[in-house]
């Protein structure tokens, strides 16, 4: 684990957010007029906001050595892992409530922006608890370990994994302050139905989304303090992680139902990190202790990925010659 020195000062930190809103005025502006999203659109987003952060990699490299550069990717690389995680609920949500094609980009926007303004909420609550004492990795590991265990049931659960998202506890309490209109207004939230004001369907599924947000946000955070206990870098992987998840979700809609084996890798790669804080906590007792390098991290979660794809590929082409047999 590496010291506590941030390398984000008042001016990278004015920056970052100016870039930040930028990029995200830029994205509103593409869903202003609602339209279907075609693959050519969305995978040449999706390269644009991948190439990103590996310029903002050689950049760190150039600027502050090898050392936070090699933190930055590795927690990009899980942070991009978790967020695709997102994009299965999203997905879920998106069909449960029957979201047009054509406003569907603007829901997966909104919620994006929320992710960011709920991460950067944990972020410094995370970095006030870092502050208070070594103590914070042993919550933050066992955060960790508790997420994978729920994941990892999930994911070997015979359960299906469908659920009805409209029971959902925040959207009822929504319905009941509020009434409802049959369908939905364009990308308006709140329209006049029988001269009252009702919400429309779409800010229904805003709120569903937003509340996922939080969940993921609990999850997220404490596995990119185990990368790098740098404020700013923890920002940076969250805002690079989120930024162009958009246009993603459109890229992977196809492939996202044949990895059924991520959320195995996922439940893993919070675990291993999870032992990392806790080493990192018995290194400030017990300096016998050792501690994960990064490079080593970084590998092991790449190795994960890299398997739970081959092996969610194979158990597809299995399923598929099967279905073709009977």
């Amino acid at each position: 684990m590496p010291d506590d020195t941030s390398i984000g000062t008042p001016l990278l930190w004015a920056v970052s957010i100016a870039v930040l809103l930028a990029l995200l005025a830029v994205d509103f502006a593409v869903t202003r007029r609602p339209h279907e999203v075609t693959l050519r659109e969305a995978v040449g987003w999706s390269v644009f906001y991948l190439s990103l952060p590996f310029v903002f990699a050689l950049y760190l490299w150039w600027a502050y050595g090898g050392g936070q550069a090699l933190e930055f990717v590795t927690g990009f690389v899980v942070e991009k892992s978790l967020s695709v995680d997102n994009l299965f609920v999203f997905m879920l949500i998106l069909t449960g409530f029957a979201v047009p094609a054509v406003l569907q980009q603007r829901v997966l926007l909104f919620g994006i922006v929320g992710a960011l303004v709920l991460r950067g909420v944990f972020i410094a609550a995370g970095a006030a608890l870092l502050q208070a004492g070594t103590w914070a990795f042993l919550v933050f590991g066992a955060i960790l370990f508790a997420t994978a265990v729920k994941i990892m049931r999930d994911a070997v659960s015979d359960e299906p994994a469908e659920r009805d998202v409209s029971q959902m506890r925040v959207v009822r309490l929504l319905r009941r302050v509020m009434p409802v209109t049959d369908d939905y207004r364009g990308t308006k939230l709140v329209a006049r139905e029988g001269g009252l004001r009702a919400l429309t369907p779409l800010a229904v599924v805003v709120v569903a989304v937003l509340a996922t947000d939080v969940v993921f946000a609990v999850d997220s955070v404490p596995a990119i303090y185990g990368i790098t206990a740098d404020p700013y870098l923890v920002f940076a992987t969250n805002a690079f992680a989120l930024m162009g998840l958009r246009a993603l979700y459109f890229v992977l809609q196809t492939a996202l139902a044949k990895l059924v084996h991520l959320n195995h890798g996922l439940a893993i790669i919070l675990a291993l990190i999870g032992v990392k804080l806790v080493l990192h906590w018995a290194h400030g007792i017990w300096p016998a202790v050792p501690e994960v390098p990064t490079w080593a991290s970084l590998v092991a979660i790449v190795l994960v990925l890299t398997t739970v794809t081959v092996t969610s590929l194979r158990s597809r082409r299995t399923a598929e010659r099967e279905e073709v047999t009977t």
